[in-house]
């Protein structure tokens, strides 16, 4: 399989669904990833797999995460690495605050506008110890995990 370029970090347009969406690319640590190229796809169009994430990531409502691992399960294809791959590349078309890691960590150079984003919809969250780096809060995994097939009145909670 030929894998896409890495686009840039400005935001492109990729196809998706009937129109296409503004997608903004998060370069982190994430499977040590780097930009390769600044050009996007040359057919434009998203892998069937990324496809299939990204209608995941979709439906995880407001106030709930799934994780990269969970999200692959529910698929019954790829792994966490693979989930994590197409979030770099084009999770900008999704939720993607609502795809995490699965100790609940916020992800690396974009703590603060997941923070916002988890704030915003009440997510749960827990609160850092005094000597965690940056005394930033983790996602409270028990609570906010969504398996998708729960009712989404039942989750969510209040963000402390």
């Amino acid at each position: 399989m030929i894998e896409p370029p890495l686009p840039s970090a400005e935001p492109s347009t990729v196809p998706r669904g009937a129109g296409s969406v503004a997608v903004s690319v998060v370069c982190g640590r994430m499977g040590g990833m780097s930009r390769e190229s600044e050009e996007p796809r040359a057919d434009d169009e998203l892998p069937a797999y990324a496809e299939r994430v990204l209608d995941v990531a979709d439906l995880i409502p407001p106030g709930r995460v799934m994780t990269y691992g969970d999200i692959a399960e529910w698929l019954e294809e790829g792994g966490p690495r693979q989930v994590g791959r197409v979030m770099a590349l084009y999770g900008g078309a999704v939720p993607w605050w609502r795809v995490v890691r699965a100790d609940g960590a916020l992800l690396p150079g974009s703590e603060l506008r997941a923070l916002d984003h988890y704030r915003e919809e009440g997510t749960p969250l827990r609160g850092a110890p005094r000597s965690a780096e940056g005394h930033l809060p983790k996602i409270d995994m028990r609570r906010a995990r969504w398996d998708g097939t729960e009712s989404t009145e039942d989750g969510g909670g209040s963000a402390g």
